[in-house]
């Protein structure tokens, strides 16, 4: 039985410790997207170091419709906050790219998270800060995050808890409904995730912990996307030289 409250209280002793130990006086920088997992993350940061010590950073790539979900999180735990539109530096990119390569449209997809995560980390080294990470266990799982964008950070509160786990924490904090049961999307090709992944979050947060799930399809795509994305949460291998003494 997974008991939210204990969990929402460990976390914020765990997030603490943290800047205890790798920053006294520091800030945590979470990105904003609006969405349930940076609303919660940004959440237990104020409830574990006080407001003045999280700093929200909204990252729109030109347009983004769902923005005033972003706003509405800053402006209910009243952190400071910064609007960073990153769509010229993505467009730089892709504009300098040689003519004879053929971009690809995962190329395409995943520019803009590794450019949110370059935009934190500036914001963060300007700002004497430490970078949240926002990913849940449930994304990890399957691999639904970019190596080197979302996926990576300085400290992790949320990365051993399921999307169902998360909610439920959400709740707790009284982070907004709106936004903790907002569908989540994946900000890349404007689909949601479980439209992308092919089942939903529920079954899959069963499935991670029970072992359980009814669907023998859904399970082999569970399986195969668990394996082969496996490598996004390994560190990066390196040769190791024998070297005679």
């Amino acid at each position: 039985m997974f008991d939210a409250e204990k969990v929402k209280n460990e976390c914020i002793q765990w997030i603490q410790d943290f800047f205890e130990k790798n920053g006294p006086a520091c800030n945590a920088v979470v990105g904003i997207s609006g969405g349930k997992d940076s609303s919660i993350a940004a959440a237990l940061c104020v409830e574990a170091l006080g407001k003045d010590r999280v700093i929200g950073v909204l990252m729109p790539q030109g347009e983004q419709h769902d923005i005033d979900m972003a706003y509405k999180l800053v402006n209910h735990l009243g952190i400071r906050h910064y609007e960073v539109n990153i769509k010229d530096a993505v467009d730089g990119i892709l504009n300098s790219m040689p003519e004879s390569l053929d971009i690809t449209g995962q190329t395409k997809m995943n520019i803009p998270p590794r450019i949110r995560m370059t935009t934190l980390y500036a914001v963060s080294q300007s700002c004497n800060g430490r970078v949240c990470n926002t990913c849940n266990l449930s994304e990890d799982w399957v691999g639904y995050s970019t190596r080197y964008g979302d996926s990576v950070g300085d400290f992790s509160p949320l990365s051993h808890l399921t999307v169902t786990e998360v909610k439920e924490i959400g709740y707790l904090l009284g982070v907004p409904k709106d936004l903790v049961d907002k569908t989540p999307i994946d900000g890349l090709c404007g689909k949601t995730d479980e439209d992308n992944l092919g089942f939903t979050y529920a079954e899959l947060d069963i499935y991670i912990r029970t072992g359980k799930i009814a669907d023998e399809k859904k399970k082999e795509i569970i399986d195969r996307k668990h394996k082969a994305n496996l490598f996004k949460l390994e560190l990066m291998p390196s040769f190791v030289p024998e070297i005679d003494e």
